[in-house]
């Protein structure tokens, strides 16, 4: 099954990993970013028993656009294919920009979801402008996707039909055209394998149109419409003291508002944490053992 129909005729496309009758966490891409997360299986959710349900946003890959969405619409969507799964407790996971669309989740699902992790994740911006310490290359999407929609729709357009026509020039400028990035991130963009699964990943976000890749940055630099002091239930937050695309000045000010909250943060570690096995392997067994022991609490 590659999407869901949602009552108001929309899709939501969905990949499922690891232990497909194991314990359900539905995991949210980045920003931009697609449902397909591994080139086949996920070998550790499958060790640990967990059933990784990885969606794509409306926009992205099959999920149709919702031109006016909010964050928060995003837990209805969630709610929805839940249901249709026939999964009653879960939880949920975010990277990047998806961070924002766990945490919707959690505050508006207390009672189906049982514990979130935020990974890398983004932070609400303060007056719509993305923070001092954010990598100037992501300050400047952002300030595209705002000012001038047409230029970054266009730097996106051309790198689609880079991955469509001449897939091998991608992956070596992929390769070498990451000196912006800190050292411990250019690391997973080096073998063969790891430009594939960029390649892929990224060409699916864009599958219907590079729309998405400019309106969700506009969404997430716009007030989320929920408090993370109001959020009740176990959410892990997991961050690379060294990431400048999603800066750890701020997510460190930010987590000590979350009241179940328990911080992970890794030295010397950029954005992409869940590329690390050991670290990936921590996340998952985190999320499900608080999830277990939150459950424990309340039945």
């Amino acid at each position: 099954m590659n999407s869901i129909l949602l009552q108001d005729g929309r899709h939501i496309g969905l990949c499922e990993y690891g232990d497909l009758a194991g314990f359900p966490i539905f995991f949210f891409h980045g920003t931009p970013g697609s449902r397909v997360t591994f080139l086949e299986d996920d070998p550790i959710s499958k060790e640990l028993g967990i059933r990784l349900i990885c969606l794509d946003r409306p926009g992205f890959g099959l999920s149709t656009p919702q031109p006016e969405r909010t964050i928060l619409d995003w837990a209805k969507d969630v709610l929805e294919v839940a249901d249709q799964l026939g999964i009653h407790h879960f939880s949920v996971m975010g990277v990047s920009g998806g961070g924002a669309f766990a945490a919707a989740c959690a505050y508006q699902l207390p009672n189906r979801v049982l514990s979130a992790a935020l990974i890398s994740s983004t932070t609400p911006f303060q007056d719509g402008k993305p923070p001092k310490s954010m990598l100037k290359e992501n300050k400047l999407a952002f300030f595209l996707s705002k000012k001038f929609p047409w230029l970054l729709k266009a730097s996106y357009r051309s790198q689609k039909k880079m991955i469509e026509n001449k897939p091998e020039k991608f992956k070596k400028l992929a390769k070498n055209g990451n000196k912006h990035l800190h050292p411990w991130d250019r690391q997973f963009l080096q073998t063969d394998e790891q430009l594939e699964m960029m390649m892929t990943h990224l060409h699916e976000a864009t599958r219907q149109s590079v729309d998405e890749c400019i309106r969700e940055p506009n969404l997430l630099s716009r007030p989320w419409a929920f408090d993370m002091k109001d959020i009740q239930i176990p959410v892990d937050v997991w961050h690379g003291k060294e990431d400048s695309m999603a800066p750890f000045v701020e997510i460190e000010k930010m987590a000590p508002h979350i009241p179940n909250v328990k911080t992970n943060y890794i030295d010397e570690a950029g954005h992409f944490l869940t590329d690390v096995d050991d670290i990936w392997r921590d996340i998952l067994f985190s999320l499900k053992t608080r999830a277990k022991e939150h459950h424990q609490e309340h039945v």
